[in-house]
């Protein structure tokens, strides 16, 4: 772990400390652009105990973060409607990331918060995917707007959000078939995505939110970077941020793309989505 690797350096005086830093720093795979942002901020500090470089590090780190507002923007505020229509949060990301799992999670959130939310499962590629996203809706005892299996993925977007107004819902959480940011033609029919519900919403704001791992490191800078040219991102949700995974390419997603990181997923139960704060994440990287 970081915490432990900061530890056994040398004190901050000795000779050969910034080298071992660095070292450290990338073991922890935040990446040598940010590592060099880190170390170059440490040393203008001039710490002295160990202590002090680990307050340095934290401060380093929050510089570097986005100074973006966290918040959900898109939602209106409780107790007041939206004239254009339902707030809509599109949410994508590879496989297995932890997306459909976020989704539930929020889900139920808004509802315990009076909200009236509606997954959409426009999956269509995958019955299992649509039959993971029903589960958590029944779960989260919310409204549900299934897609056909086959169908065109934006097509169920655009008619799910019309429904969504029939049924007075709103907040409208739609669940997208997982790709790689490899794969270009999934990756066109996520733009089509964006695109069609800017019209559904009259051209109104929505969220995009790219969920990714906190097990996987850097990698999921190379998604954040492709996936950003493609639907431009509103946020982030980390997902399975745990005791064992402490997503600290975070850092350097948030430093490159500015874009911050909204949620964050912290364990397997129903309530285990939180408001992401950067100050106590960054200290849990560094500190025990």
């Amino acid at each position: 772990m970081l915490a432990a690797g900061l530890r056994s350096l040398s004190p901050p005086l000795a000779a050969g400390y910034y080298t071992e830093l660095e070292e450290v720093l990338l073991a922890a795979d935040i990446g040598p652009p940010v590592v060099s942002r880190l170390v170059a901020g440490v040393r203008a500090r001039g710490p002295r105990m160990p202590d002090e470089a680990t307050d340095a590090l934290v401060a380093v780190a929050l510089s570097l973060m986005s100074s973006r507002p966290r918040d959900l923007f898109a939602l209106p505020r409780q107790g007041e409607g939206r004239g254009g229509g339902p707030a809509v949060l599109l949410f994508y990301g590879i496989n297995g990331a932890g997306k459909t799992t976020s989704i539930g999670k929020l889900a139920h959130r808004l509802k315990q918060e009076g909200r009236k939310p509606m997954v959409v499962a426009a999956d269509t590629y995958r019955a299992a995917g649509i039959e993971q996203v029903a589960a958590w809706a029944r779960r989260a005892e919310v409204d549900l707007f299934e897609g056909k299996g086959g169908a065109d993925p934006a097509s169920v977007v655009f008619d799910g959000i019309h429904a969504s107004r029939a049924r007075g819902c709103d907040v409208v959480l739609v669940d997208t078939a997982g790709r790689l940011q490899t794969q270009r033609n999934l990756l066109e029919e996520l733009a089509k995505i964006g695109r069609v519900t800017g019209k559904a919403l009259d051209g109104g704001a929505y969220e995009s939110l790219l969920v990714i791992d906190a097990v996987l490191g850097l990698t999921s800078l190379v998604q954040a970077r492709d996936f950003n040219r493609v639907i431009p991102m509103t946020g982030l949700v980390l997902a399975k941020l745990d005791s064992s995974a402490k997503g600290g390419a975070v850092i350097a997603i948030e430093s490159e793309l500015g874009v911050p990181v909204k949620l964050a997923g912290v364990g397997e139960g129903i309530d285990d989505l939180t408001a992401f704060e950067p100050e106590p994440f960054v200290r849990s990287l560094f500190e025990d």
